[in-house]
């Protein structure tokens, strides 16, 4: 029979059988990782703030461009569980410059696509790497910290994804301004190479769990609590991408901005998301549960807040922060999917992620619809709380359930 109650001790750090060489030093090894996940954060959000562009030149209308957000979404639920499940024996040295091989492949072919067609094939092939990118570099990340700074050293990978709309999505839309949005793709595959140069020298060599197999990962599965948690982060993150997929165009065209000042008005959100991952980690190391609540809450009340401050400069500035620092919400479900995956740790990790991006093509998608609908570029900000308080939904019936079977285990105890 199924084991499909929630784990109560499970630590990821229990799932590598060596203790990893990291001759370079703990932290050159995490800031490594997290200058991986820099580079294909910025391939992810950098897509939003030349969508435009992409829309112009392939011909196509902005929302329909919204497409290729999706496009790349769908590869990264794709690819998580498929690369996590095959390469579940892989050294995770070797599997983590692999995934970095593959993002310089997407990105190349993403530059020279010639059509709509192609540019959508290209963002589905530059996705396939994203989720298990993250799920192992946090892995391997945790396994080099003790037990009680897990979600930090997983919330420092994770800083590298939010440091990208701080450095990378601006540097990309600069040059994306300036060259065209080809040049800032093909930047992002040249990042890539230099990457895996310093993968080689800095990351160390950590062995998989000896047990872990396709098997072993697909068990977790049948786990309820997982499926909970992960329609948690599909429904209630969307909300931010429901906001950020159409970024550009609101701050040009409803708040009145120059298209200049979006590069930094999209850092000062970077900014945000840093904050946000870091406080993130920090609470989900003391209060799991209650952090995850408060956070979806932040982002109910700040996405609603959007809508209603969008025709006011300083007021969305304001606003675009503190929906950044609602990024607090990765790292928190990253730690309660460890928690409650058992055996299949590489799977959750890296489902985090296809959840997230499952929650990239909602919010890209209604956020779409509603602009398309008439209701304005100031919409998507009604339309991310409403996604935010439907995640709250999903998380308290999963608590809701957690707490019956804990209570049946106890009385089944008591009676034998």
């Amino acid at each position: 029979m199924a084991d499909n109650s929630p784990s109560t001790g499970d630590s990821e750090a229990s799932q590598f059988t060596t203790t990893p060489n990291a001759t370079q030093g703990v932290a050159a090894a995490i800031i490594m990782l997290a200058v991986g996940g820099l580079f294909i954060g910025t391939g992810e959000f950098a897509s939003m703030s030349l969508l435009p562009s992409l829309a112009e030149s392939t011909g196509v209308s902005v929302p329909t461009a919204g497409g290729y957000i999706s496009s790349y979404a769908i590869g990264v639920v794709v690819g998580a569980p498929t690369i996590a499940i095959l390469a579940a024996r892989w050294p995770r040295k070797i599997l983590l410059m692999a995934l970095l091989g593959l993002f310089v492949a997407g990105y190349g072919a993403s530059a020279v696509a010639w059509n709509q067609s192609l540019l959508l094939i290209a963002r589905f092939l530059s996705g396939l790497p994203h989720g298990a990118y993250y799920g192992v570099a946090c892995l391997v990340a945790a396994s080099l910290v003790p037990e009680g700074r897990k979600a930090q050293a997983a919330g420092y990978v994770m800083a590298g994804l939010a440091a990208a709309n701080v450095v990378g999505v601006p540097a990309a839309t600069w040059i994306g301004q300036l060259f065209g949005w080809r040049a800032s793709f093909a930047a992002l595959a040249a990042g890539g190479c230099a990457a895996l140069v310093l993968f080689w020298f800095f990351i160390p060599s950590v062995s998989p769990d000896r047990s872990a197999s396709p098997t072993s990962e697909l068990s977790g599965l049948r786990r309820p609590q997982l499926w909970l948690t992960l329609a948690t982060a599909s429904i209630g993150f969307g909300g931010m991408f429901s906001v950020y997929s159409y970024i550009t165009p609101t701050l040009t065209e409803l708040t009145g901005f120059e298209s200049a000042h979006v590069p930094v008005i999209l850092a000062l959100w970077g900014v945000g998301m840093i904050v946000g991952n870091l406080v993130g980690g920090w609470l989900a190391d003391r209060a799991l549960v209650p952090a995850i609540f408060g956070i979806m809450i932040w982002n109910a009340v700040f996405l609603a807040m959007f809508s209603v401050l969008a025709g006011s400069d300083i007021g969305t500035v304001i606003v675009l922060f503190l929906i950044g620092c609602g990024f607090a919400l990765v790292p928190a479900l990253q730690v309660r999917l460890m928690n409650v995956a058992g055996e299949a740790q590489t799977l959750a990790a890296s489902l985090n992620h296809s959840a997230f991006n499952i929650s990239n093509a909602i919010g890209a998608s209604l956020g779409g619809w509603s602009i398309a609908m008439g209701y304005g570029w100031g919409s998507t900000g009604w339309v991310g709380a409403a996604l935010a308080l439907l995640g709250i939904v999903f998380m308290a019936i999963s608590v809701l359930m957690q707490h019956r079977w804990e209570r049946r285990s106890s009385q089944m105890a008591q009676l034998t």
